[in-house]
């Protein structure tokens, strides 16, 4: 599904925002036993061609052109709606960068299926309507999710769907899968 990111206006979009959200562990006590928390990730991973040139996430807040913000690390899925948000400036992109792609990885390990109440979406920012929208929760025995991209083509942002399942918990890991898609 290839959508050109436009309103319904015609005007480009600029601004999208990827968000990704879960639910605690529940605590259970099973044989004296703590369930382990569960620490989502949501990351851009800026291509120029098939060539990784910047990457955003928990760990590096801002992409070097400062047209991609990580609003921060959540480690437990604490809270309602939203946990991470990745906001884009499309328009603050360096023209190198071709290619956003929106990944979803879990640091400590756990599979899609043992998360509950998981989703990630992609946002015009400004009207705040949903473009896309992934449920994660019972989808399987995998640690990643490549949401989708942006990407450029004759100065048109474009979002494509992908929906495919990595196995990554950092997105170093993820980086060789990603670029597999890309072509």
């Amino acid at each position: 599904m290839f959508i050109t990111l436009h309103d319904e206006s015609g005007i480009a979009l600029d601004y999208v925002t990827m968000a990704l959200g879960w639910d605690p562990v529940r605590t259970h006590r099973w044989f004296g036993a703590n369930s382990k928390d569960i620490d989502l990730n949501a990351a851009a991973l800026l291509f120029a061609d098939d060539q990784i040139a910047d990457v955003v996430y928990h760990e590096q807040l801002l992409s070097r052109d400062g047209a991609i913000r990580h609003l921060g690390d959540s480690t437990t899925g604490e809270g309602k709606g939203d946990n991470e948000i990745i906001t884009v400036d499309l328009t603050r992109l360096t023209p190198q960068i071709n290619a956003v792609v929106f990944i979803v990885t879990c640091y400590t390990g756990q599979t899609f299926e043992h998360i509950e109440n998981a989703f990630c979406r992609l946002i015009d920012s400004v009207t705040g309507v949903e473009i896309a929208r992934y449920d994660l929760s019972g989808g399987g025995s995998h640690t990643g999710l490549v949401m989708g991209k942006v990407f450029r083509t004759n100065g048109i942002w474009q979002f494509t769907s992908i929906g495919d399942a990595i196995h990554a918990r950092h997105p170093a890991e993820a980086v060789p899968q990603v670029r597999a898609l890309l072509v």
